[in-house]
């Protein structure tokens, strides 16, 4: 079965209430946004079509991490101004609300943002968490933010970065996530600054078992108090990690079409999002970079279903598990999976 095929019951899935725990901001912008900022900035990148092949992924192209990753190289090159970046945010919330998410935890790379002006980091920070003020006016979502550093950048720019995020923790900005290629870049250099993070109230998530072996799971729930997992999508290759990702409840913020894509998994209908959970992961389904694979959360649980067989209250169950996985106070998330749980119960099993 192909993407374009499911078809039947869409309305199901749209409206479901939803969470996306794992979205990047880098990749969520809108090509319309795109388009108008590389044509105002005069940035010298191609028009529409080739425009569009630069920052999205296409049918035609070979879905390998090194394709996926260069798209970001050209998003780079956008965040020209406070505004471009404050209105990024804005729009990045403003899609996810009108996909029905009803909590999302947005993540961000300082570093990234700052990049094509020099920006300083603390002030790119501000920016976006100014864009989430803006966007809790007008949509009718809880946004928290995750600071995102790079495995393969320097350890002085996590350190920063991490001291930054704590010192914006009444700001919304909730965790602090390792991300960026894992073959060669262990997660030891970055042990303390997670440590420090985490006694400061920060939560802890990062990506592993996604492009490199399971073990690196392994790694980030012993070296840097991971809670939660990016992808994890190899984990079942190593026993040790099933054994500590069970033993300690972790999450994983698993995202089929942004695996697919990374070249991750093979095919589609491969994904091991079925036999993760029936090995007993917590596992929850989220966009990744919805901008970049031209997704929305919608999308993503009707793929679940359609494509990998999920049945749908096992579906209903895993955005109960999300809301559980919130980095959020005690009482906050309690209420807000009190909630899920109400509007859930409404909903029928099909919408024809």
């Amino acid at each position: 079965m192909v993407l374009e095929d499911i078809a039947h019951s869409a309305e199901f899935y749209r409206l479901l209430p939803k969470v996306d725990l794992h979205r990047h901001l880098e990749g969520s912008l809108r090509f319309e946004t795109v388009h108008e900022v590389a044509r105002t900035h005069e940035l010298g990148l191609p028009q529409t079509r080739q425009l569009r092949n630069l920052v999205q992924i296409q049918d035609h192209e070979q879905y390998t991490f090194e394709n996926f990753l260069s798209k970001f190289t050209t998003l780079r090159l956008l965040y020209r101004s406070p505004e471009i970046i404050t209105r990024i945010t804005q729009e990045a919330i403003a899609d996810a609300a009108a996909d029905n998410v009803r909590y999302l935890e947005l993540r961000f790379s300082p570093v990234a943002l700052s990049k094509a002006q020099g920006f300083p980091l603390a002030r790119v920070m501000d920016w976006v968490i100014e864009g989430t003020r803006q966007a809790a006016k007008t949509s009718a979502i809880t946004t928290r933010l995750i600071a995102s550093v790079n495995r393969h950048e320097s350890v002085s720019l996590a350190e920063q970065v991490a001291l930054l995020a704590q010192e914006r923790m009444a700001d919304g900005i909730v965790g602090l996530d390792l991300a960026g290629y894992e073959p060669g870049y262990p997660v030891g250099p970055f042990a303390s600054i997670f440590s420090t993070a985490r006694a400061h109230g920060l939560h802890i998530t990062a990506h592993a078992g996604e492009w490199d072996s399971g073990e690196n799971v392994v790694d980030a729930i012993e070296r840097l108090g991971a809670e939660r997992i990016g992808h994890g999508i190899r984990v079942l290759e190593s026993a040790r990690a099933v054994e500590l990702a069970r033993r300690y409840q972790i999450t994983f913020e698993v995202c089929p079409t942004s695996n697919y894509h990374s070249g991750g998994v093979p095919e589609l209908h491969k994904h091991p999002l079925k036999n993760m959970l029936q090995q007993g992961l917590n596992v929850t389904l989220n966009t990744d970079d919805p901008g970049i694979s031209q997704i929305t959360l919608s999308h993503e649980y009707r793929l679940a279903c359609e494509v990998l067989d999920l049945p749908r209250e096992t579906l209903k169950e895993r955005i109960l598990a999300a809301a559980r996985a919130a980095f959020m106070p005690d009482e906050a998330r309690a209420s807000l999976v009190s909630r899920l749980e109400r509007e859930l119960g409404t909903l029928p099993q099909v919408i024809e």
